[in-house]
């Protein structure tokens, strides 16, 4: 189970000290010393990008052919200090990818080797800025978005689940995970039988989809609404994406404290692992190829849609 990595997590990074160092510790207590962190500066701060991989049996990074998983904990920050002290539900991604990762790890030491390797990649910054938003505000983060993507969306990513606390907004009031369509080169596709089995499978209970709109996908810095950034990913890879979003019943700013769901981030984690041991199998679909190639062939391409929006006057 995954509810012991979380808090693990948890403990490591709720501190006004936290740093990707804090989280290559931890990681070095379970023996896998092989954690990437790069510090980067923004005009808000800095904040460290931590990157890491456990390969599989037969995974890219082995020279095999079996498809790497891309995990990414997307969030602005993990604390908004001095504003306020403490874990901010915003950092519900981060922890839930970084759980996912710890998880695996220790799968690996103990002889359960997924086929394909999982990439998972995130960001730790325990004092980030907030911004307005509406209904309620945004947690800010040191970085712009492109330096976000560009970190932590990757090459060797097949297909990419990202995780987002989703709990700022009108649009799901189910406390638990939800999950988006996923997102290809502009195009909101159809929900895979795949994605919808394991979500019962792992929940328990009927699939909950979080609604998207076109101005989910589509670049942050246009002037349009977005739900959040759970979508962003998308606009920096040819590879479908999925977002898996940590809800809640009422609405909770992302800047808030206290208000993060040991379980539900654990729920999360269960989602990440039981996709990526059957996509590394060649045995899970993000998508229709097919029906994919259709749609181009019918309509055209939508990469406009992940590209930087024109300079539009008025």
């Amino acid at each position: 189970m995954s509810l012991k990595h979380v808090l693990e997590i948890i403990v490591a990074v709720d501190s006004p000290k936290a740093s990707g160092q804090t989280v290559r510790e931890l990681f070095a207590q379970h023996g896998w010393d092989e954690v990437e962190v790069r510090t980067v500066q923004g005009e808000k701060g800095s904040t460290d990008f931590v990157k890491l991989t456990v390969p599989g049996r037969h995974g890219k990074s082995r020279g095999g052919t079996a498809p790497t998983l891309g995990v990414v904990g997307r969030l602005g920050g993990l604390g908004a200090r001095p504003a306020m002290i403490g874990l901010v539900s915003d950092g519900d991604g981060a922890v839930a990818a970084l759980a996912a990762a710890l998880k695996l790890v220790d799968m690996h030491h103990l002889g359960d080797v997924l086929e394909g390797d999982v990439t998972i990649t995130t960001h730790v910054c325990p004092n980030a800025p907030t911004q307005p938003h509406d209904p309620v505000p945004f947690m800010g983060s040191p970085v712009d978005m492109a330096m976000m993507n560009a970190m932590e969306v990757t090459p060797e990513m097949d297909a990419v689940l990202s995780i987002d606390t989703t709990k700022g907004n009108r649009l799901v009031n189910h406390r638990g995970i939800a999950i988006t369509q996923p997102v290809k080169q502009g195009w909101i596709l159809r929900l895979s039988d795949d994605l919808l089995d394991t979500y019962q499978i792992v929940c328990g209970h009927a699939p909950v989809v979080l609604p998207i709109n076109m101005q989910d996908i589509t670049p942050y810095g246009n002037g349009v609404h977005h739900v959040n950034s759970i979508l962003q990913p998308a606009v920096a890879t040819k590879a479908p994406v999925v977002g898996v979003a940590i809800t809640t019943e009422s609405m909770v700013p992302g800047c808030a404290t206290g208000a993060s769901h040991e379980t539900d981030i654990a729920l999360a984690v269960r989602y990440v692992l039981e996709v990526a041991k059957s996509y590394g199998q060649g045995k899970f679909r993000f998508y229709d190829e097919q029906e994919f190639q259709r749609l181009v062939a019918l309509y055209g391409s939508m990469e406009v849609l992940q590209k930087p929006a024109r300079n539009v006057e008025g």
